[in-house]
């Protein structure tokens, strides 16, 4: 099974990588696809996001980070995908429903994996408040990722256009 596991992650949090550990040991192939998105401002350009998920994901063979912008159900067909993971903290959504309706519309399916409870709390948006008002965020992400925002890297809060690449 191929498989792709989009989002923006900006930044990548510890539940980031737990859902693509875990969907890592039951696809053959796992794409975890960086978002770009030109109308969306991000902390961290495309290409640092990029740089982070490959260091961080260099241990799994058979993961492999791309940047695609666009319809998803497109990166999909791209690759060759039969799935699209998608993780969950509580609940799934009306706005994530409606999206997997159209994937399927457009023949896609959607597989969910929940978060573990530890990371379950954990979102990109609550790192970026936390961290731009000096809090500790040493539990919620990786350490490359804890050091990025202490070295200022993607510094100005939500500065830097998430379509560069």
């Amino acid at each position: 099974m191929i498989a792709v596991y989009p989002g923006s992650f900006d930044p990548v949090t510890l539940g980031h990588l737990d859902i693509i550990e875990r969907a890592a040991k039951i696809a053959d192939k796992l794409y975890v696809g960086v978002l770009v998105n030109v109308s969306k401002v991000t902390r961290f350009t495309a290409e640092t996001r990029l740089a982070h998920l490959r260091e961080l994901t260099a241990h799994l063979p058979n993961v492999e980070v791309a940047f695609f912008d666009g319809m998803l159900v497109e990166f999909v067909k791209k690759v060759g995908a039969d799935v699209i993971i998608r993780g969950f903290r509580f609940e799934i959504s009306e706005y994530e429903m409606q999206m997997v309706t159209a994937n399927i519309i457009f023949g896609a399916e959607t597989f969910f994996i929940p978060a573990k409870p530890e990371f379950s709390y954990i979102s990109s948006s609550l790192v970026k408040e936390i961290a731009a008002r000096g809090g500790d965020i040493s539990g919620m992400v990786p350490e490359i990722i804890g050091r990025a925002f202490s070295d200022g890297i993607g510094s100005g809060l939500f500065g830097n256009a998430g379509g560069n690449h």
